[in-house]
């Protein structure tokens, strides 16, 4: 059962198909780099992507974790501040609403004088009242006139009398301001009737402590009751007595933290605003910035080189492949040739041999016979046809040369001395055509072990077709070296009028030539390429239209059957 390829792999696939139907190798490779550019900083971005992220997330966390630990740690401490300031307030009134006293603070005087040393002591403290057990504020010492007011339908005096010690709200009362009252209760006598001393203070007195507490961990510092009642003023969220409204939950740029207050009907609270905007973020996102640029322009550049190393391997690769397989198709060509060239010259040299025999056959009977005024055009026509005969016995020579695998025979040669050897053949011709031929021979140059007699061919042929180039007034420059530890290397360099590129690809091929019809049958070239490649070498050719032709043959020193 075949599995089913996943999407990836289909989009891989059809990539690849769409780049192996470009036109031009070089649209190929050009297609194929953008695709594996492309793939590469995918592959590298999807981790550096999540790394980038995971970090970004987890320190963000981080931030909020410590921003609200420290946030806690000050509300703690101004819960502790608070508590200890509404704790002294209520241990003094407690002191003062002794059981015995209730006759005594019923007493005007008696109550000015113990509202005036609370005052010295705690200026917060605003007025002072007794109220008996049915609720009427028997005696009163304050701003206000609230001496005979009943307190019997309001929610404290019934606190009171359940609670001996209670803090209350803030609340407007009957003086229409903020404050909020404790009040302490005791028996009259063992009846069980209870008296409540009770004690007002402004609201701004609570206001003012709370705002003196240093907490620069938090920009919002305030009390709320158990209704969300605020009962100290604030800067973003309302004043006195508005209800407070906390912040949307999915909103991670303020952190709220709340502590009850102990022995009051209060909860402190805490806002810590743009914590996710302050210096420690905005620098961490910064640098996290810098390394994900700097890392994904690596990551480019890395992508780049490895991208480029590839396509430059592969188009090496596919010109090897090419090449070898061109050698290959013109090995097969050669070797079909070779075999047409055998079969073509076996033939062509017997009705040869006969057109031979019969123009000597006819040359003999006319010398027998007396002269005419046709001998001497007979004469010239026969002559012309021996002629015709020889060249084509040359040139059906060279065709069995061509497809026959000469053997081989090795010797220590000086390939100085044998182009030397060669020159010797043509000198004369060069200097017909006024040609410098000029040498430069390497003094160290090593002997190989070759075949003398198919070197010569080699050489003689390609300086031929050197002078065939040039025709008149040039120079040929012969130059031997070492172009490794194992092979030397002869250039052959002409100042002809150079060879056509579309003609160079063919150079090497078998009857194809690029002089005038009548000077040459195309197989010069190719007789020269087989016997390089038969004694181990290579030979290849340079050339430059109206500059000159180079070739260069390089041969193994030793030769390897």
């Amino acid at each position: 059962m075949k599995k089913k390829r996943n999407w990836f792999s289909t989009i891989i696939q059809s990539t690849l198909d769409n780049i192996l139907e470009a036109s031009s190798p070089l649209r190929r490779y050009r297609k194929l780099r953008i695709a594996l550019l492309f793939a590469m900083i995918g592959i590298s971005m999807i981790p550096l992507s999540n790394v980038a992220g995971l970090g970004y997330f987890q320190y963000e966390d981080l931030l909020k974790k410590s921003e609200k630990e420290q946030l806690q740690w000050n509300l703690n401490g101004a819960k502790k501040s608070i508590e200890t300031f509404v704790g002294e307030l209520q241990s003094v009134v407690n002191f003062v609403a002794r059981d015995d006293r209730y006759e005594e603070l019923l007493k005007q005087e008696a109550l000015e004088d113990l509202f005036a040393r609370l005052q010295e002591g705690y200026k917060g403290f605003v007025d002072l009242g007794v109220i008996d057990c049915q609720g009427v504020q028997r005696s009163y010492v304050g701003p206000y006139n609230l001496k005979g007011k009943n307190y019997s339908g309001q929610d404290w005096y019934e606190q009171a009398n359940i609670k001996k010690v209670y803090i209350s709200n803030v609340f407007l009362g009957y003086r229409q301001v903020p404050h909020f009252v404790i009040k302490v209760a005791n028996e009259i006598d063992d009846t069980g009737r209870q008296w409540v001393l009770r004690a007002t203070i402004n609201a701004e007195t609570l206001q003012e402590f709370t705002s003196k507490i240093n907490t620069k961990a938090a920009d919002e510092i305030f009390i709320v009751d158990d209704g969300g009642v605020l009962q100290t003023s604030t800067t973003s969220y309302g004043k006195v007595l508005d209800v407070y409204t906390s912040p949307d939950r999915m909103d991670d740029s303020i952190l709220t933290v709340f502590a009850p207050l102990e022995n009051t009907p209060w909860t402190l609270v805490l806002v810590k605003k743009g914590y996710i905007h302050g210096e420690d973020w905005a620098s961490f996102q910064k640098r996290l910035l810098i390394i994900f640029l700097s890392f994904m322009v690596i990551c480019l550049f890395v992508s780049f080189i490895i991208v480029s190393i590839l396509i430059e391997h592969m188009r090496n690769s596919d010109k090897r492949n090419q090449e070898i397989q061109a050698k290959a198709e013109h090995s097969n060509k050669l070797a079909s040739i070779g075999r047409l060239a055998t079969g073509v010259a076996h033939e062509v040299n017997n009705p040869l041999a006969v057109i031979q025999q019969n123009a000597g056959l006819i040359q003999d009977l006319l010398e027998m016979v007396e002269k005419n005024k046709y001998s001497s055009t007979l004469d010239k026509s026969l002559l012309a046809v021996q002629n015709a005969v020889n060249r084509c016995k040359v040139i059906t020579h060279r065709l069995l040369g061509f497809a026959r695998r000469m053997d081989v025979s090795l010797e220590d040669i000086d390939v100085n001395e044998l182009v030397k050897e060669v020159l010797g053949f043509l000198d004369k011709e060069a200097m017909y055509n006024y040609i410098n031929i000029e040498t430069t021979f390497s003094e160290d140059l090593p002997h190989i072990h070759s075949d003398r007699g198919q070197l010569q061919q080699v050489f003689l042929n390609i300086i031929n077709n050197a002078i065939d180039a040039i025709g008149k007034d040039g120079v040929i420059l012969i130059r031997s070296g070492t172009f490794d530890d194992n092979h030397i290397e002869l250039e052959i360099c002409d100042s002809g009028t150079g060879i056509d590129p579309d003609a160079l690809e063919h150079i090497f091929e078998p009857f194809y030539t690029t002089k005038e019809v009548g000077k040459g049958t195309g197989l010069g070239l190719s007789i020269t390429y087989g016997l390089v490649k038969q004694l181990g070498g290579r030979i290849k050719v340079d050339s430059i239209i109206d500059k000159g032709t180079i070739f260069t043959v390089i041969l193994p020193i030793h030769y390897a059957e």
